[in-house]
């Protein structure tokens, strides 16, 4: 039952931050493209462009992918067809949002 309440909390913080455009601490002009992906390929743009770390999860919350980008590119074709929540650093700021991979 406990699990059952993580992941509702989970799932509820996540689409909640994910659906939020400005708020204190997320990073600034963030654009992620094409969203829902289908070549498995996703493009992260910020104002800043900086290094960026990068985490996604699953609906469970269990982390799938964790890399650090360059460029704007980030390869997604390991992953499977479904909805995950991902989740870009760059330098103090922070970004959630959600992931569709079709």
């Amino acid at each position: 039952m406990k699990k059952i309440y993580s992941l509702i909390l989970f799932l509820f913080l996540s689409f909640s931050y994910a659906q939020t455009a400005s708020s204190n601490g997320d990073i600034a002009d963030f654009n992620m493209y094409p969203n829902p992906a289908t070549g498995g390929k996703v493009f992260i743009s910020t104002q800043l462009n900086h290094k960026k770390e990068v985490h996604i999860y699953d609906v469970l919350g269990t982390l799938i992918l964790k890399t650090t980008l360059v460029s704007q590119e980030l390869n997604i074709a390991t992953l499977d067809a479904g909805v995950y929540v991902i989740r870009v650093f760059e330098k103090d700021k922070i970004a959630t949002r959600k992931l569709i991979i079709k």
